[in-house]
């Protein structure tokens, strides 16, 4: 788990991602129960601490 992360949210998404490598918005909002407009929130923060990449609603975690 990066140190970086301090929200639980942020810290369920990346572990979420961690077992699935890459996951549409819409399969994180139904496998984590998180409404859609944290996701986006949460998952900028992903892409601007370079944890994550997105091409349109698809989420990939970074190498």
């Amino acid at each position: 788990m990066p140190d970086e992360l301090a929200s639980p949210r942020a810290k369920l998404v990346y572990l979420y991602l961690t077992t699935t490598r890459t996951a549409t918005l819409d399969e994180l909002q139904n496998g984590l129960g998180l409404p859609k407009m944290s996701l986006y929130t949460i998952v900028r923060t992903l892409r601007e601490r370079d944890l994550v990449e997105q091409e349109g609603d698809t989420v990939t975690l970074s190498n």
